[in-house]
């Protein structure tokens, strides 16, 4: 895979996000970075910490439909999620963000290292549309402070995700 020169390689770490992908052979860089506990913000402390476009990079958040069905949504990591469109994709009413407690209990991952790939209990997951005109997709690698870089296609692939608008629209 072609992926940036001065992206570095932390090739002894592994954690279930990496053990995930390469036990469905896809290829992947990981990356890694300081990380900041700075809620509302980990996403764009990431994208600035591997020097990587804010468009590409990806964050995790992990919603409840109705308060019956547990997703993943995976969105740039300066956008907003449009949790109205996320439930009416599950075809729900609701949606909210699921506590940290439970997210964490779900995945198996801290908050701030929550990846789409390797989670404890697998729920469906949905890639923002906007991934769909990317060539790397860099996103959450199982633990804090540590990015995965990948195909779109390969994402979309290994975890059978679905692509759809799930952002509130920019201003303006």
């Amino acid at each position: 895979m072609d992926f940036p020169e001065r992206v570095t390689m932390s090739e002894t770490i592994e954690t279930p996000t990496t053990q995930f992908l390469t036990a469905h052979g896809i290829a992947f860089t990981l990356q890694d970075y300081d990380y900041v506990s700075d809620p509302g913000k980990i996403g764009l402390h990431a994208a600035a910490g591997i020097g990587i476009d804010q468009n590409k990079v990806f964050k995790t958040l992990m919603v409840e439909i109705d308060k019956k069905q547990i997703v993943c949504v995976a969105i740039p990591v300066h956008k907003k999620m449009d949790l109205k469109k996320v439930a009416a994709l599950f075809g729900g009413r609701n949606a909210r963000m699921l506590g940290a407690e439970k997210a964490e209990a779900l995945t198996g991952f801290k908050v701030g290292g929550i990846s789409p790939f390797g989670a404890r209990t697998q729920v469906p997951v949905v890639l923002d549309e906007s991934v769909l005109k990317l060539d790397t997709l860099y996103i959450n690698g199982g633990g804090r402070g540590l990015v995965v870089a990948l195909k779109p296609a390969d994402a979309i692939r290994c975890v059978n995700a679905r692509t759809a608008d799930v952002t509130v629209p920019d201003a303006g």
